[in-house]
This record gives C-alpha cells, structure tokens and sequence, in this order.
C-alpha cells in the first residue's frame, strides 16, 4: 500500500521555520510520496535533510514564484517538468515521476486571477495537461495531485453562491476540470467521501476563513478511473497549520 502526501506550502522557506516545521510535519506523515506546490525557490536556495528520499525539484524561472517538488523513497524511472503549454510551461508546475507500475505527477494550475484576468491562459493549460495526462494514462495508470486552484461543485467550497464566477469557482474552470475527470480520471476523495461537507483544503488569511472553517477544496489527488478500484483511503489533514492550505493524502495499492 503507498501513502501519498500532497501540500502547497506557499513559500517552502518560510516553512521550513514555522512551528510545526517543514521537517516535522513530513516525519509525521510519513509519505511514500510527498509532493509540493508552490514551493517559491529557486536552485540552491535551500537544502532539504530528508535521508532515504530522492529529491526532484521544477523551478519556475521568475525568482520567488510558482515551484514544484517531489520527494519519493524510491528513485524516479524519469521526470517530465514539461507539458508542451507555452503559456506556462517555464513556472515550475509540473513535476512528473515515471515509477515502475505508475506516473505520479504533481502540478500547480495557474490561478486564473481576479476578475479572470488569466482564464483565458488557464484554460489553455486545462487542456494542454488533460491531454498529457491522457498520454501517460496510455503506458501506465496516473496518480495526479496538487493545487488545482478550482473548486468543482458547490459542495466544495463554503460560499458558493456569493463565489460563482470568481477565480476559482467560474463556470469555466469548473467545467474544465470536469472535462479532466470525463477524461478517464477519478477524484479520490469525493469517491470515497460523495457526501461530506466542510471538506476544505485552503482558506483565505482573511477574516478568520480558517477559524470560521470558510474554506475551499482546491487540493485533490486524481488517478485513473481503471485503478480507482484500489483506493484504501483518501482523507484531508486540516489539523496540519503551516501555510494557507493543509496537506491532502491518498492511500492506493499500485
């Protein structure tokens, strides 16, 4: 059985000082897998003690922004940082593990920004990442996770009347993902939850979201609808503090 982890940390270095640290809260998850969004660094900026993991980082190349990373016990096949999605592709959003019996592929979707200002970028991305998860999906069964800055239903987020339309909750990036599950993939936490609400995974630093639990389901793991059937567990770690989102796990027999 693997224990997968997914975190955005938004901004790794600030982190790794907290109370929990980084460091604490990754030996009490005790992933197979641990992947990172929205890590903000660049090459050399930090080093990372975590023996018995092999550590796979995609940098975005404006300084301070954006950022992925991987941390596996066993050692990748190969890593695609990559989609072939001109608009995006030099952000670091992408990180890609090809493993013997699985892809695991990490990913930061772009916010489509207030006013959705970006949305016509991010949709370009949607499609661009659907298509190649499809192709992995064709070698061999897909785990994807990450920050997917999109809140799918309205049992996903708090507030969903008062959001529709905004970035995160427009009809178009909701449609879109539900294009990416149509596509062959499975959201594993509202197959193994169909009902449950107050399910978040990010909360605004505004007006106490946390506390008042006003939060969004943005952070999902995804895999393939022909191995959704080995899903163990598939759960939301909101005791976790440390950044503006709060781990999501998944436990799969691959």
């Amino acid at each position: 059985m693997l224990k997968l982890v997914s975190w955005n940390v938004n901004g790794l270095r600030a982190v790794v000082k907290k109370d929990p640290s980084f460091a604490d809260v990754f030996r009490s998850l005790d992933a197979d897998v641990f992947a990172l969004q929205e890590t903000k660094l660049q090459e050399g900026q930090l080093e990372l003690d975590l023996p018995g993991y092999t550590q796979t980082w995609s940098y975005a190349a404006r300084k301070g922004y954006s950022g992925t990373a991987v941390f596996s016990r066993q050692e990748p096949l190969q890593v695609v940082r990559q989609i072939g999605c001109a608009c995006a592709d030099d952000e670091g959003r992408v990180c890609a593990l090809e493993f013997p019996t699985y892809w695991f592929v990490d990913v930061y979707t772009p916010n489509a920004k207030n006013e959705l200002a970006r949305l016509d970028e991010r949709l370009e991305w949607d499609a661009a990442y659907r298509e190649f998860l499809m192709g992995l999906a064709a070698q061999k069964p897909v785990v994807t996770c990450g920050d997917f800055n999109v809140a799918h239903q309205e049992i996903d987020l708090k507030n969903p009347k008062s959001n529709r339309g905004n970035a995160g909750f427009s009809d178009e990036e909701r449609a879109s993902f539900g294009a990416l599950l149509d596509a062959g993939f499975t959201d594993t936490f509202r197959a193994q939850h169909p009902d449950a609400t107050g399910a978040y995974s990010w909360w605004s630093y505004r007006f106490n979201a946390r506390k008042n639990n006003a939060g969004w389901r943005i952070d999902y793991f995804l895999v393939s609808d022909d191995v959704a059937d080995r899903v163990a567990d598939a759960s939301i770690h909101n005791d976790v503090f440390g950044s503006d989102h709060c781990p999501v796990e998944l436990q799969i027999d691959l």
